[in-house]
């Protein structure tokens, strides 16, 4: 075994050297038989996959340019250095402890040594990692990785858990979980690739052939140690040239073991009615939760959230900020008072004192077969059913559910039944099954409240339930189905045991948490910035969406801003409210990207831009008249030429009185796009997602998102002269952006590098040169062919509707039932 893992380094540092990103900026090809393997060894990330740009890796070769002569004069490279002998010779220990705070750092190039870096926080990832040797298991989440790279490049020991999550089309939306994960390499037995599911919601086409739109987009690192835990976040994939050749933002800190295991820790914290109002002390839920959404169909990893209940996060320096696909309902950030939480041995008030930890948005299933079936031939349990709805709508209160555990059900040990009560007065007896709990969610429900470490109620929509009972539509009927801590909570770390922690990390993933823009919304919203300072809002990506004035709105208006300097009448429910009409009227967002003439002005030419870049001409078309786009010149300058692959985001007010600032900065994963951040979508006409027919019209969207990402914000709020305790903090204006700023508002006649335009540069190319480069071009003009998202994500309406494999379930559950309350 010791020669076989031997030969394997070998074999890796060879190909690593072969495929040298300086040398080349060449498409690292996995020398592994597996197929799938190919497609998850492909550089750059200008497969970000966008509103409207539906990309397919291309096997994208480059050729180094001469800066400071045209990027198409190709000069020799023999003589320069490799790169990972260069990674190879870095002193792994000077950045080592010197974390970033309220801060990030970028990438260390290849071309730049210890001196060089000297005036700016630059790290590798073998830097990240040191020493490796007192790493005890490691998750990463990417969209593309070049796994044998950093394998080698990071000397990874090949016993060392290794959990990587990455994108692959066909994994990740297939329906059979034996897709979900692979062990690519015997040499390294203990490491996994997961492929994150996308949910179907978010597919075009009913048969799922059009469902390219979703990517798993993330750039995350979690190093587990026994003393601490290290969270790094970047906008940096997986492979060589992310790292070594374009520029990105990386972020990390180091969380102390807790003496105990703290499981509360895992679930956003619930003081009273109000929400925690420092949404950094939730670092470690949605941290949790955004793991476990990815591994949720793979139980040998779920051990991962049992781990970080063992750290404490409460001294995380930003707020993470997370996108999960699907299409989410409004969260509101309180418990309702009407809420009841209601188990079978317990009445409505039988939960007393529990503390509660969270919601899960599940559903009901084989509501309608009891009432077309012979047993209330008389339609008793339907007039029953229909005096508790009219109660409960008369009362303005949600329907409550009472839980039931079905232990003696062949058809499943885990079948847990849903029953409604008197939404008037409670009492043995008084009640109607409507149904069951679907089986996907039973299965982590019913081990976790049999052992008493959980406890579960909730409520449904009365008008939704009616209407399932009456056989009109097939239509899911909503259940918001309410966690709590159970008896045994505090003994979760005795009673653990394989079954539980698969169930505990499928709870997780389910706890309703705020995605995308409604998670930006939640962190800002928690302070309060001075909207009539000026401000400098600006956000540069690699890869800008199919964006309109819809999107940029609403991406404004999460981030805080007001309208309160247009006429609007206060008693209008939607005054302040920053929309469409304003953003046109008053653009507030600057989008940073590059021009093509930047671009094809690069030291390796246009190629390497064109594998990180992405802008559509239709986009570019609509922005053009809008006065919001400006040039990306890299910084420091020593970066000028060189890619950028950061994703970056700003807004700083200005006092009036000094040259202090406030404001806040994100940097992540997030491209600047619909697909990333959300959009919002109606609710179906009649439904409201509080689920009490509140009127207030931002309860009625939903936000449909297509990728996972993850970033953190970094908030400065306006500091209080009269303290000394705020004069030690970090300033906003000590974070050094990766681009100038102000950043050259585009001149008349600059065009962004959009693909055609990169295109048509690459058309100057000489026959030779072009020849050289065919098969790339022919993959380009391939991509023509797919429709943009805007033709067929704009609906706006989403109804979710039961599926016929939950009918069957349910129908087989009561059949083997006593249908007894």
């Amino acid at each position: 075994m010791l020669c076989e893992t031997s030969q394997i380094c070998c074999n890796v540092k060879s190909k690593v050297q072969s495929t040298s990103v300086m040398q080349h900026c060449d498409r690292v090809v996995s020398s592994e038989s597996n197929s799938d393997l190919a497609a998850l060894c492909v550089q750059g990330d200008g497969l970000d996959l966008q509103d409207d740009e539906v990309q397919v890796p291309s096997d994208t070769r480059v050729a180094d340019g001469n800066f400071g002569t045209s990027s198409f004069n190709l000069r020799s490279t023999d003589n320069l250095p490799d790169v990972g002998d260069l990674v190879k010779d870095k002193t792994c220990s000077k950045n080592v402890g010197l974390q970033p705070g309220k801060n990030f750092y970028l990438n260390r190039l290849a071309f730049e040594d210890q001196s060089s870096s000297s005036r700016h926080s630059v790290i590798s990832l073998p830097e990240l990692l040191h020493p490796v040797q007192s790493v005890s298991q490691i998750f990463i989440a990417t969209f593309t990785s070049d796994i044998l790279w950093f394998l080698s490049a990071c000397e990874i020991p090949s016993h060392l858990p290794v959990t990587v999550a990455c994108h692959n089309t066909e994994r990740c939306w297939s329906s059979s979980t034996e897709n979900r994960t692979s062990a690519p390499y015997p040499e390294f037995p203990n490491l996994v690739v997961v492929y994150p599911p996308f949910p179907e919601a978010i597919a075009f086409g009913e048969d799922l052939k059009r469902h390219g739109i979703g990517c798993h987009h993330p750039k995350l690192f979690v190093l587990q140690r026994d003393d601490n835990i290290r969270v790094i976040i970047t906008s940096a994939n997986l492979v060589p040239t992310q790292w070594n050749a374009v520029t990105n933002t990386i972020w990390w800190q180091d969380f102390p073991r807790r003496s105990a295991p703290d499981y509360s820790s895992l679930f956003t914290q619930f003081p009273g009615r109000e929400v925690n109002q420092d949404s950094k002390s939730d670092f470690a839920s949605y941290l949790a939760g955004f793991i476990a959404t990815l591994l949720t169909d793979v139980p040998s990893q779920a051990q991962w959230i049992v781990e970080l209940a063992k750290y404490d996060f409460g001294g995380a320096m930003g707020h993470l900020v997370a996108s999960v696909p699907g299409i989410h309902s409004y969260k509101t950030p309180y418990i309702m008072e009407s809420r009841h939480y209601a188990c079978a041995e317990h009445g409505p008030s039988g939960s007393s004192g529990m503390k509660f930890l969270g919601s899960v948005e599940a559903s009901v299933v084989g509501l309608s077969y009891l009432f077309h079936n012979a047993t209330d031939a008389n339609g008793a349990k339907l007039k029953k059913l229909a005096s508790f709805l009219r109660k409960s709508c008369e009362n303005a209160k949600d329907l409550s559910i009472v839980l039931t555990r079905n232990t003696n059900i062949p058809a499943d040990a885990n079948a847990v039944s849903i029953h409604v009560s008197n939404p008037i007065e409670f009492y043995e007896g008084d009640c109607v099954q409507l149904g069951f709990l679907p089986r996907n969610i039973a299965k982590w429900v019913s081990p976790l409240w049999d052992i008493g470490m959980f406890r579960f109620s909730g409520y449904v929509c009365p008008k939704e339930a009616l209407g399932a009972a009456l056989g009109g539509n097939n239509k899911k009927v909503r259940l918001i189905l309410h966690v709590l801590q159970g008896p045994k909570f505090q003994d979760i770390s005795k009673m653990m045991r394989p079954q539980h922690v698969i169930a505990l990390c499928s709870l997780v993933a389910a706890i309703e948490r705020c995605t995308g823009l409604w998670r930006l919304q939640e962190v800002l919203g928690q302070y309060k910035w001075p909207e009539s300072l000026d401000s400098e809002f600006v956000y540069g990506a690699s890869s800008i969406g199919s964006i309109n004035a819809k999107f940029l709105a609403e991406f404004s208006a999460a981030a805080g801003k007001k309208s309160f300097q247009f006429d609007s009448e206060e008693s209008d429910p939607e005054w302040g409210c920053w929309n469409a009409r304003h953003e046109s009227k008053d653009p507030s967002i600057r989008i940073i990207f590059p021009t093509i003439e930047r671009v094809k002005n690069a030291r390796c030419g246009i190629f390497p831009s064109k594998c990180v870049l992405c802008f559509s001409e239709k986009t570019w078309q609509r922005l053009r008249t809008v006065d919001i786009l400006h040039d990306a010149i890299p910084h420091p300058c020593d970066r000028v030429g060189h890619p950028m692959h950061t994703k970056v985001a700003r807004r700083r007010f200005q006092s009036r009185t000094d040259a202090s600032s406030c404001g806040w900065v994100y940097c992540g994963s997030h491209n600047f796009s619909a697909a990333a951040w959300g959009r919002s979508i109606s609710t179906p006409s009649g439904l409201k997602t509080n689920g009490r027919g509140n009127d207030n019209s931002s309860l009625d969207q939903m936000l449909h998102i297509c990728n996972y990402e993850l970033g953190i914000i970094f908030t400065f709020p306006q500091t209080k002269t009269d303290s000394s305790a705020y004069q030690k903090s970090t300033n906003l204006d000590d974070i050094v952006l990766p681009f100038v700023v102000p950043a050259p508002k585009y001149k008349r006649g600059d065009r962004p590098a959009t693909r055609l335009a990169m295109w048509q540069a690459l058309s100057e190319l000489s026959e030779k040169e072009r020849e050289k480069h065919r098969q790339e071009e022919m993959e380009a003009e391939a991509m023509e062919e797919i429709l943009d998202e805007d033709e067929v994500v704009e609906a706006t309406d989403y109804v979710a509707e039961e599926k016929e494999d939950e009918k069957a379930y349910a129908e087989i559950l009561w059949s083997q039932s006593s249908q007894s309350c």
